[in-house]
């Protein structure tokens, strides 16, 4: 009981370590995405594995990515939370996720290379699972949203400085320097982190250890409300990869933007977001229980109609203006997630549940860049009207959500559990 008390007391000197250890990671696993996206306009490379002019290729690289990273956190997730516990299950992803990045250089066919992309995806599968059990097993339910905003922010942070860093190290050393460093920051900074400032789970948290993995799995898909948790992913998840692929392209196709100035420009949603995150962590900790599911609506109303605007506008002022409205709104709904499943999963299987939802996530939003971009074959705004659908799939989810447990009564009562 004394780690527990000092836990959810606020006692525990190591919590936000470990909130800023897993932001660290976070943001290195989005500098590590962001590195082939960059990889893709670079010849030698493309020359190397006979991606010149293969589009199909090209896309491949981070398809089967995400497919490998969306079936391992749903089915690998549920293992780690039931044997490892997330210390160890961070250690080990880090590990293999390094070995793997490391190995990239060396693969001698697309074939090979592809491969382990799809191992790639795998090893950091169970990240963002692993990161909300963390929390969850830190710090009280009250607590939750800015923890989780917080961690959340190396999505953005990782996304803002992952294209001119994978950049400067292209020009300076070529293309499999960018895979031996993002390697070495692993190995030499991840590891190290884990190990010092993750604390061990607590001996309460991990008493079902005993079921197994299989069991963990299915306790996770007992958790309430789950379809439309997976719907809300869904589409929060198709809007950032849909719009992370296609806004450099977009914003020199269609809105006549330079090279140049598109870099800058495309950097700026993802720090705008950063502070966005956070904003939602604390509106998550501040809303009442049965009405934190309106972010999702607030945000994805704001950002529906600010990626409208963003469509027809004409000059550059009015483009950036819309475009960071958008992403400061889609930035105010990621701490909301994590949240709702660690009050929604059953005792115990946050990390399953968390898994089920993040993994057909990305399994799903896997496909919105391609589908997007057979829309922009023959009008290039044409693609970003699926991210307004995806925002009214978000706020019509929230909606949902919040009636349901206003119907239900839901109340906080005051032992601090949901119910």
């Amino acid at each position: 009981m004394g780690s527990l008390e000092r836990s959810e007391s606020g006692h525990n000197p190591r919590r936000w370590w470990g909130v800023l250890a897993l932001l660290f990671i976070v943001t290195i696993a989005y500098v590590d995405r962001v590195n082939i996206s960059v990889l893709l306009v670079d010849k030698e490379f493309l020359q190397a594995f006979g991606l010149v002019g293969d589009r199909v290729g090209q896309g491949a690289l981070m398809t089967l990515f995400l497919l490998g990273y969306g079936a391992a956190a749903m089915f690998l997730t549920p293992f780690y939370e039931s044997v490892l516990g997330y210390r160890r299950g961070l250690m080990v992803s880090l590990f293999v996720w390094a070995l793997l990045t490391a190995l990239a250089p060396m693969a001698g066919s697309l074939f090979a290379l592809l491969v382990l992309r799809v191992l790639l995806g795998a090893s950091e599968g169970p990240l963002f699972s692993l990161k909300t059990m963390f929390v969850h097993d830190n710090f009280s339910a009250q607590q939750w949203g800015k923890p989780n905003a917080v961690s959340s922010m190396g999505v953005s942070l990782g996304l803002a400085v992952g294209f001119p860093l994978v950049s400067y190290l292209l020009r300076s050393g070529g293309w499999a320097e960018s895979f031996h460093v993002l390697a070495a920051i692993n190995l030499l900074l991840g590891l190290p982190l884990v190990y010092w400032l993750i604390p061990a789970p607590r001996a309460a948290a991990t008493h079902r250890a005993k079921a197994g993995a299989l069991q963990a799995f299915r306790e996770g898909l007992q958790t309430r409300h789950l379809g439309m948790l997976l719907v809300i992913e869904v589409c929060t998840l198709a809007y950032l990869w849909g719009s992370s692929a296609w806004l450099p392209a977009y914003l020199v196709d269609d809105k006549g933007f330079s090279v140049s100035t598109m870099g800058w420009a495309s950097s700026l949603p993802f720090i705008v977001g950063l502070a966005a995150n956070f904003l939602g962590g604390v509106l998550a900790d501040v809303f009442p229980k049965r009405l934190t599911p309106l972010i999702f609506t607030l945000g994805g109303v704001l950002c529906a109609l600010s990626v409208l605007f963003l469509i027809g506008s004409r000059s550059t002022p009015a483009t950036m203006t819309f475009l960071l409205l958008a992403s400061a709104c889609w930035g105010i709904q990621g701490a909301s997630i994590p949240t709702l499943v660690q009050r929604f999963a059953p005792a115990g299987r946050v990390g399953s549940a968390y898994g089920i939802v993040n993994g057909v996530g990305n399994l799903v939003a896997a496909f919105m860049p391609t589908a997007m971009g057979s829309l922009m074959k023959t009008h290039v705004a044409g693609g970003f009207a699926l991210l307004v659908v995806s925002q009214v799939g978000v706020a019509l989810g929230g909606a949902w959500l919040s009636w349901k447990q206003s119907a239900s009564a839901l109340v906080e009562p005051a032992d601090g559990v949901a119910r």
